[in-house]
């Protein structure tokens, strides 16, 4: 999903995932790539969880954070173990925004800056305000639960 949404993978980390959008595109195609891509792997995860249903003792769940904002990119590393990945602030808080989605129960959770540059009519969400640790200001976000109203709140293409 998001390899086919326009992303890269930059590492696995325990059961979750760190991706990189809009490196080359810039930031509202980015924004737009990365909800393509959470959207779609929602949806795959809902699908895998009913076909193995009988197996599970509860549902796959999936929680996805998406912040967009400056970061340190490049090929970092040591030795023969170099990859591309990003560092910093907006970094952290994608990584938050994801712990969010256990605690409002949600697939996705996106900050306002994300939904500005896809161009999203997000009325129907509901919209929060969080403190951020190690920022001093607060980021107003959004919970989604349905991916697919997500799809339809658009103002541009998401798929």
């Amino acid at each position: 999903s998001i390899s086919r949404a326009g992303g890269l993978v930059d590492k696995f980390i325990g059961d979750g995932v760190m991706a990189l959008f809009g490196v080359e595109s810039g930031p509202a195609e980015g924004c737009r790539q990365a909800l393509a891509a959470a959207m779609r792997m929602v949806e795959q995860v809902k699908a895998l969880s009913q076909a193995l249903a009988d197996e599970l003792a509860e549902p796959l769940k999936i929680g996805v954070g998406i912040h967009c904002g400056p970061a340190v990119v490049g090929r970092m590393g040591y030795g023969p173990i170099i990859h591309l990945t990003a560092i910093g602030d907006t970094v952290n808080v994608a990584s938050r925004l994801q712990d969010l989605t256990k605690e409002f129960s949600c697939h996705l959770v996106i900050s306002e800056e994300v939904a500005q540059q896809a161009g999203l009519n997000v009325s129907a969400f509901p919209r929060h305000e969080i403190t951020v640790r190690n920022r001093r200001e607060a980021l107003a976000i959004f919970v989604v639960d349905d991916v697919a109203a997500l799809a339809n709140g658009q103002s541009t293409e998401l798929t």
